[in-house]
């Protein structure tokens, strides 16, 4: 392609030149001689003349591929050359040839490597011509954009005299061809090459678009499959229960018919108790239009006591009937439960959420393990109020009145199954007393809360979750020995308090503690000497800095995986972190610098590191302030601070998924700032945030997201600007 386009470019030069040629040819006398006149160029570098003297043209020899300099003289070529249109040849297949500038020409070939100078290839010789202007009497000569030489203005038009038509020079078809120089047939061979490289660009993306496609598609035909295969199943197992309850029910109604049978027999026999029977209905009637209770009454407080007497033969016959029917009738109503308006029951669980209910209902409900009470006006529970109900295992009184006095010490005795107790939103300001010792989850958040004394968690062994947020709690109103009774504790929660150190006292056993929102100002040496298991800690807005953090707090836990200590006062990344440290948040602090070698220690090394909302600059980030996790670093936002530029060392990042350097001031992207070009390992990272920089996305070479696994997944717009100011060079 490049080679066809450079003789393209030369056979339109000498189609160029030849009409010259032919001109001057004809202005020759008969007798051969040429007619002398005046000569001049144009801008584009072609001579002509006019009746007057001539000059000889001084010219400058440039050494051919076979010859050596020419001293400067007189171009005779075009005086002596009887004939010009014969000796043009551009025919392959010329013994003699020029090379210039990497280009071989024809002999006899003319070309323009610039604007201002015209070149000969003469028997291996390359003879180029520069190009003397004349002297213009104008009083406003000027050059026009594309020409050498000036050209006479005219002063209120700014047009040339050749373009307003009044021009002394004569007017050539030629004034208006520009030959092409070698930038011009270089710059159409990068043109062609940018073209060719955009077409195979677009056809791998489209190939790439093609390929997701058909994969979706066939995920979407593997779903589809899974889907049907899976309905299929349900309906399978919808219809053998249905023939299952179906099978259920003609056996029951099997039976019922029978009994019905049996039951019809008896009425017979016992035809004259009917009005006694229908007396007993009477009673049960009005029971039941009664919407105030949520248990039917005994029969013995139904009926009238007994009057003794000595029961003869026939009032023993008597008795035996109704007695049985009296036990029929008490099987009934045991199954039977009335709900207030609003409640509902499922299997063995009971929900009356909302339905403003006043007191605690008295219900009589054994089978019953699941009760949620929530919001509604409750304000207190009677000693009993779980009598009826003794194998719950977990209870909801959130957002209720209940207040510390209206609960009787012994209301959750009898629960020998309670597992869980919901207590979130009341005006309770001590800990209930006599908790169940099975209870696993205890939750009084936002209470009333005043203190924790010794005995508050007393007996409470198989606690595991406890949180307390959001009531009046610090450490002048907790014992240190209120935790040593949880010895299972995992979880506990004391956010939303006034705590200004970490409390005393925490148990062995703790995992996770959630201290955010209080008023936290150190951390003591010895405030986790116990909690050696600890995983995770949460201290996010408080009012923590790197000074008030003891150096050996924490720095030898091998267990402390994930610390929060977003929104605090910190000015540095803080030294001492734990060893088995894994993720750090620090998000919406002051943080100005990131110390060097300051993740060096930890092992296996950190891994996700939040540092959005500071103001780290271009010199808050040290060459070395990531050493240690170049192998383990997988999620790194640096989104919201002052960077100027990408900081070094994470093209170092070899197990990096997601990148955050948006709404920073970065102005460029170097080719190996974010992905190493010497780094042949398999590439990791999947997402690349830059948007609301100052970056100008055609100033950023391909190659500087090589390491991206998809091109898609790097989000570079919109971009902040820039007004730049222009100068004005004098």
């Amino acid at each position: 392609m490049r080679q066809w386009l450079v003789w393209a470019a030369l056979w339109l030069l000498v189609v160029l030149i030849l009409p010259d040629a032919q001109a001057e040819s004809r202005h020759r006398n008969q007798d051969g001689v040429r007619r002398r006149g005046k000569r001049w160029r144009d801008g584009q570098g072609f001579i002509w003349t006019s009746e007057g003297r001539s000059k000889p043209l001084k010219i400058r020899l440039v050494p051919g591929p076979k010859g050596p300099h020419t001293p400067a003289g007189t171009l005779t070529f075009y005086r002596n050359i009887p004939e010009l249109q014969s000796s043009y040849s551009v025919i392959p297949g010329k013994q003699t040839q020029c090379v210039y500038r990497g280009l071989t020409m024809l002999d006899l070939a003319v070309w323009s490597p610039s604007p201002c100078v015209t070149c000969l290839c003469s028997e291996g010789r390359v003879v180029c011509d520069e190009m003397i202007c004349p002297t213009m009497h104008c009083p406003s000569p000027a050059t026009p954009a594309g020409r050498c030489c000036p050209v006479c203005m005219e002063p209120d038009s700014g047009l040339s005299p050749e373009l307003s038509g009044d021009s002394p020079v004569p007017s050539h078809p030629k004034d208006h061809i520009v030959p092409l120089t070698q930038e011009d047939i270089q710059r159409i061979v990068w043109r062609e090459e940018e073209e060719h490289r955009e077409e195979e660009r677009l056809r791998r993306k489209d190939e790439a678009r093609k390929k997701r496609r058909r994969e979706r598609k066939e995920r979407e035909e593997r779903q589809r499959k899974m889907f049907e295969e899976k309905r299929r199943e349900e309906e399978e197992a919808l219809r053998l229960q249905m023939e299952k309850e179906e099978e259920e029910w003609r056996t029951k109604t099997e039976e019922a018919d029978k009994g019905q049978q049996e039951e019809e027999s008896r009425m017979t026999e016992e035809r004259s108790r009917k009005e006694e029977m229908e007396q007993q209905k009477e009673v049960k009637e009005e029971v039941w239009l009664r919407g105030d209770v949520f248990q039917m009454p005994s029969k013995e407080e139904l009926l009238p006591p007994p009057v003794p007497t000595h029961p003869t033969e026939t009032d023993e016959l008597k008795e035996v009937a109704p007695r049985e029917e009296e036990e029929e009738e008490e099987e009934e109503e045991e199954t039977t439960v009335v709900l207030p308006a609003g409640c509902d029951i499922s299997d063995v669980s009971m929900t009356c959420e909302n339905v403003q209910l006043i007191h605690f209902p008295p219900l009589n409900i054994p089978e019953l393990k699941s009760l949620s009470l929530e919001g509604n006006n409750i304000s207190s529970i009677p000693a009993g109020a779980f009598n009826g109900i003794p194998n719950l295992e977990w209870i909801n009184l959130k957002k209720n009145k209940l207040t510390s006095a209206g609960i009787d010490p012994k209301a959750f005795m009898g629960l020998k199954m309670l597992r869980r107790l919901y207590l979130d939103e009341n005006l309770l300001d001590v800990v209930p007393s006599d908790l169940p010792s099975t209870l696993q989850e205890l939750k009084i958040n936002e209470n009333k809360l005043r203190g924790i004394d010794e005995n508050s968690f007393q007996d409470l062994s198989s606690l595991v979750i406890l949180e307390l947020e959001g009531n009046l709690l610090s450490e002048g109103n907790v014992n240190p020995r209120a935790f040593a009774p949880l010895i299972q504790l995992s979880y506990l929660r004391l956010g939303r308090n006034h705590f200004r150190t970490v409390p005393q006292g925490l148990p062995k056993s703790l995992l996770e503690l959630y201290l955010e929102n209080n008023l936290i100002e150190e951390i003591s040496e010895t405030v986790f000497n116990q909690t050696t298991n600890l995983n995770m800690v949460s201290l996010r807005h408080n009012k923590l800095d790197e000074t008030r953090i003891a150096p050996m707090a924490w720095f030898n836990h091998r267990n402390l995986e994930s610390i929060d200590l977003s929104h605090n006062d910190f000015y540095l990344v803080p030294s001492y972190l734990p060893k088995s440290l894994v993720h750090l948040v620090l998000v919406g602090n002051k943080v100005e610098r990131i110390p060097g070698y300051i993740f060096a220690h930890m092992d296996p090394g950190l891994e996700y590191l939040y540092l959005s909302f500071n103001r780290l600059d271009g010199e808050g980030i040290e060459p070395e302030s990531f050493f240690g996790t170049y192998h383990s670093m997988m999620e790194l936002c640096l989104d919201h601070n002052q960077l100027i530029h990408v900081p070094l060392g994470i093209n170092e990042m070899t197990n990096l998924h997601l990148l955050r350097l948006d709404s920073n001031r970065i102005r460029s992207i170097s080719e190996e700032s974010i992905c190493d070009p010497d780094l042949q390992e398999e590439t990791t990272l999947v997402a690349l945030r830059m948007e609301n920089n100052y970056i100008d996305a055609m100033d950023v070479s391909p190659s500087a997201f090589s390491c991206l696994r998809y091109g898609s997944s790097v989000v570079l717009k919109p971009q902040k600007t820039i007004q730049r100011i222009h100068r004005t060079r004098h």
